[in-house]
């Protein structure tokens, strides 16, 4: 490493975001402790901090190639540990704006898995790394800082059932607590303000039932994914899970809610637009009853355009920019989130003339916007996916400049064309595992297939 090794660095939240921030900041820091309000648990269990995680989750390939590089051989172990690996096109089955995409092996590699299994994992090799420790059942208050405002020194915490608080001082303190982050609001209470919020109001409902399917019910697929449209507001994935155990998520957009009651969960699946999910659940075992969730919008902190921020602070993971679930993006949008923060700690991005590490207390000046510009860089390509894409529906409210009305008219094109053409159908997939960006698909020869056809 280029740069000079600091001493203390504090995550707060040990989610996904939190345990991959802990992952690079223990390159450039003698000690990294991560503070979690849960106590965590020893395997692969629920817990109340991530109350999304009985939902169905996809580490796409992108987020699977970047933990693979932070954890050398972490999918050989998710697989030995129960978790299934698919090929992104060869064993998805993608209907998509009311058409069935071609399918042709690509070579890459999703994990299928409970959220749970795949935390669990993860927090595993991040305990084991020198120098990093964990604060169980502690929750945060707020920020120590210096009285300008303009270095944040630590955090003030307090033990869960206590009300005597303690200060854990540090380098660098890095907010990782999701979409309840009060980050904002620390912002303001140091004098610079808060972050411009772009929000796109999906009014989202999600169900999910764990089943034993019976042999061969999906075929040689191993998820089905049968997306909303403006005229079917209904969504629903079906994906192989850890242990021969498969999970049905289905999702309402603008208020429709999938039913918890188990016969009008299924009446809800049989009312997809594809018969595909419907009729590999039919006669499968049911292991549960539904249990659902709500999510009422997309919401991305602009921390990128404010005009000052204090040394000593960051921000990574929906804390910064959360999205639809629907797009299975999460997980792995906090995985390049991490990778780009591990970028600008090592000096290899931001702008020309800006490639210097990034500076800490005690370090030449903070370009802290190059961190958050590398971050925007990262979140843009699922943001542009998945709230670009729900834009396409009418009654979604959020800004609909023109880049994304003329996307929102092109992509059914491209869906129909991926029916037929199985290059449209590569490309897209690996826009939508996050391998390529979303500009790929508008180059003049992607372009071109997609309107040739009627």
């Amino acid at each position: 490493m280029p740069h000079t090794r600091r001493d203390h660095a504090v995550v707060l939240g040990a989610s996904m975001a939190g345990l991959l921030a802990a992952r690079v900041l223990s390159e450039s820091f003698d000690r990294v402790t991560v503070v979690e309000r849960d106590a965590l648990p020893a395997d692969a269990e629920h817990r109340r901090g991530v109350p999304q995680s009985r939902h169905v989750h996809v580490l796409l390939a992108r987020g699977a190639s970047i933990l693979e590089d932070l954890f050398p051989g972490f999918v050989a172990e998710a697989e030995a540990a129960g978790a299934q690996t698919t090929d992104a096109l060869g064993q998805v089955r993608l209907l998509l704006s009311g058409q069935r995409l071609l399918q042709t092996d690509i070579g890459l590699r999703s994990v299928l898995c409970g959220r749970p299994l795949l935390e669990s994992l993860v927090r595993a090799r991040v305990r084991a790394l020198d120098g990093v420790s964990f604060l169980e059942r502690h929750d945060v208050i707020g920020l120590t800082a210096t009285p300008d405002g303009r270095r944040v020194t630590g955090a003030r915490i307090h033990a869960d059932g206590r009300e005597q608080e303690t200060t854990l001082e540090a380098d660098l303190v890095l907010d990782a607590t999701g979409r309840a982050s009060r980050a904002p609001v620390w912002l303001h209470q140091l004098g610079h303000g808060r972050p411009t919020v772009d929000k796109v109001q999906v009014n989202l409902a999600y169900a999910t039932r764990t089943y034993r399917l019976p042999q061969g019910a999906m075929g040689k697929d191993q998820l089905i994914l049968n997306n909303a449209t403006p005229a079917n507001q209904r969504a629903a994935v079906l994906a192989e899970q850890e242990h021969g155990l498969a999970r049905l998520t289905l999702a309402g957009m603008l208020g429709d809610r999938p039913p918890l009651e188990p016969k009008a969960f299924d009446a809800f699946a049989a009312s997809l637009h594809f018969p595909d999910i419907f009729e590999a659940i039919r006669d499968a075992e049911p292991l549960d009853d539904p249990v659902g969730f709500q999510y009422p919008a997309n919401v991305r902190h602009r921390y990128e355009r404010m005009r000052s921020f204090p040394d000593g602070f960051l921000v990574l993971g929906d804390a910064v920019s959360a999205f639809n679930p629907v797009y299975g993006q999460g997980m792995t949008s906090a995985a390049m989130q991490a990778e780009a923060m591990r970028a600008v700690l090592a000096g290899h991005a931001g702008p020309a003339g800006h490639d210097a590490p990034l500076a800490l207390p005690h370090d030449k000046p903070l370009t802290w916007r190059r961190y958050f510009q590398a971050i925007a860089k990262a979140v843009n390509p699922p943001w542009q996916i998945s709230a670009g894409g729900d834009l396409a529906f009418p009654d979604v409210r959020g800004r609909r400049t023109p880049a994304i009305r003329m996307i929102n008219a092109y992509l059914p094109k491209v869906h129909a064309a991926a029916a037929h053409d199985v290059d449209m159908a590569v490309a897209f997939i690996r826009v939508g595992s996050l391998v390529d960006r979303p500009e790929s698909l508008l180059r003049p020869g992607m372009v071109f297939r997609a309107l040739r056809r009627p």
